[in-house]
C-alpha cells in the first residue's frame, strides 16, 4: 500500500517522542531539563512579544500624536530621496517604497545613514503596480498622507514605450487611490508634470492653462490627474489633494548627500544636466543638442529650469496646507524660460569643460517653449524659488556627480 508521506512523517514521530518517553522515565533529570527549556522558551516569546515590530507591532503601524507619517512613493529615485530627506529633517515619519527600477538603493542607504533612530525611516521593496503587495503595505502601516513620485518620466522614452508609460503611471495611481480609499488615508500629494500642457499658445503658462500634451508622459500625468480629481469629488471622499505641475528639475542636495544617477541604459532619455555632466566626465564624447529650428531667439528649446531643492520645499509646503475636501493645483516653477543653449553656456561654465556639442534633429514630442507663472503657487503656499541662478545649481549638482562618477554604484 501506498503510504503518504505526511503517515510517513508521523510514525517516525511517535517513534522518536516514545523512544524520549522511555528514556524519561529511566533518567528522571531529563524531565527538569525539558521543562527549563520551555521555561526559557516562553520567556523568550514574551520577550519578542513587547518589541517593537513584532507581529505588526511596529512604531510605523500605528498613528501617534504630533508624529506626521508620510509615505514617499518612488524614493529611492532623483527627486523622491530628495523630499523624504527634507520629510526626515522636518521631523516626519517616512516610509520609502520603491521596486529600484530606476531608484537607487545607495540614496536609500545615505538616509538610513543620516536617520538611523527607531521610527524615522523605512523601506519597502515594492512594485505599485502589484495590487496585492500594495494592499498588504497599506494595511501594515499607519499612513497619513501619501507623496506619490514613482513613475517613469521620460518623454522620448514615452513615444517608444506608450503602453508601459499608461501602465506605470495611470494604473499604478488608481492603485494607490484604491488603497488610500480602503485605508482611510486621506491626504495625497502628486507630482505631476508641465508636460500636461502640451504645446501652449501663450506663455506664460498658468494654472488655467487649457491641457492638451502630446506626449504619452504628459498624457499619462494628465489621465492620473483626472482620475485623483474624480475620486476627490465622490461622496465621502473627504480628500485633501496637492496637485503639484512643474517643469525641468536640476540640482542636488546642497550639502552633497544625494544627487541625480540615473541607470546607464537610460542616459539616452535622461535630463539634459546629466548629458552634460557625462559629457564633462568624458562619459560620452560630448552633448547632442536635438532641435535648433523652433520659433525662439536661439532655435533651441525654451524651459524652466527648478532646483529639487526648492521643488520639494514646495512639496512640504503643499502638505502642510493640504485640507479636507479641497484640492489645490500649482505650478513649481521659477518663472523664467531659459534656452538649451544659455543652459549649455552655463553647464560649461559649473564644470570648467569645454564641452564639444553636436547639434541634431528634434526630438520626438518636445515642444518649443514652456515656463511657469508661479503667481498662485507664491500667492497661496508662500513659496517662491530661492534657487535661480542656473550656473549655482549646476555647480552643485556637478561637485556631486564629480564625487560619484558611477553614481551610488550598484544596486
Amino acid at each position: 500500500m501506498l503510504e503518504y508521506p505526511y503517515t510517513a512523517y508521523y510514525k517516525q514521530q511517535q517513534g522518536y517522542l516514545g523512544m524520549e518517553y522511555f528514556d524519561a522515565r529511566r533518567k528522571p533529570h531529563n524531565v527538569g531539563k525539558i521543562i527549563a527549556a520551555l521555561v526559557l522558551t516562553t520567556v523568550c516569546i514574551f520577550v519578542l512579544k513587547q518589541s517593537p515590530g513584532f507581529g505588526g507591532n511596529s512604531v510605523f503601524s500605528r498613528h501617534e500624536p504630533g508624529v506626521t507619517h508620510v509615505l514617499v512613493t518612488g524614493g529611492a529615485g532623483y527627486i523622491g530621496s530628495h523630499a523624504a530627506l527634507r520629510l526626515l529633517k522636518d521631523n516626519y515619519r517616512v516610509t520609502i517604497v520603491d521596486n529600484l527600477s530606476r531608484g537607487n538603493m545607495g540614496a536609500v542607504k545615505v538616509l538610513q545613514g543620516l536617520f538611523p533612530q527607531p521610527g524615522r525611516l523605512q523601506f519597502i521593496f515594492a512594485d505599485l503596480g502589484d495590487q496585492k503587495s500594495v494592499n498588504k503595505i497599506f494595511a501594515e502601516n499607519a499612513f497619513d498622507a501619501v507623496m506619490h513620485f514613482a513613475a517613469v518620466a521620460y518623454v522620448g522614452e514615452s513615444t517608444l514605450e506608450p503602453l508601459r508609460y499608461y501602465h506605470n503611471i495611470t494604473s499604478n495611481t488608481l492603485l494607490i487611490l484604491e488603497a488610500m480609499a480602503s485605508h482611510g488615508v486621506k491626504t495625497l500629494i502628486y507630482s505631476s508634470t508641465c508636460a500636461t500642457y502640451g504645446e501652449p499658445e501663450k506663455m506664460p503658462i498658468t494654472e488655467a492653462t487649457p491641457q492638451f500634451p502630446i506626449n504619452p508622459y504628459g498624457k499619462a500625468k494628465k489621465m492620473a490627474e483626472d482620475i485623483i480629481l474624480d475620486f476627490s469629488k465622490s461622496k465621502g471622499a473627504d480628500m485633501a489633494v496637492m496637485i503639484l505641475r512643474y517643469f525641468n528639475v536640476i540640482g542636488s542636495d546642497p550639502e552633497g548627500r544625494l544627487g541625480e544617477a540615473p541607470r546607464p541604459e537610460l542616459r539616452e532619455h535622461g535630463r539634459i544636466s546629466g548629458a552634460c555632466f557625462d559629457a564633462a566626465l568624458g562619459v560620452i564624447p560630448g552633448l547632442k543638442v536635438k532641435g535648433t529650428d523652433y520659433p525662439t531667439a536661439d532655435g533651441t528649446c525654451i524651459r524652466d529650469y527648478i532646483d529639487v531643492t526648492d521643488l520639494v520645499d514646495a512639496h512640504v509646503k503643499a502638505l502642510n496646507k493640504a485640507e479636507p475636501r479641497k484640492v489645490g493645483i500649482y505650478n513649481v516653477g521659477t518663472g523664467r524660460g531659459r534656452s538649451v543653449n544659455e543652459f549649455v553656456d552655463a553647464c560649461k561654465k559649473a564644470t570648467g569643460v569645454n564641452i564639444k556639442i553636436e547639434y541634431l534633429s528634434r526630438r520626438p514630442g518636445d515642444y518649443a517653449e514652456v515656463y511657469s507663472d508661479p503667481t498662485k503657487i507664491n500667492k497661496e503656499l508662500n513659496w517662491t524659488a530661492q534657487y535661480t541662478d542656473l550656473k549655482e545649481s549646476l555647480s552643485v549638482a556637478w561637485r556631486w556627480q564629480k564625487s560619484h562618477p558611477h553614481g551610488y554604484g550598484p544596486n
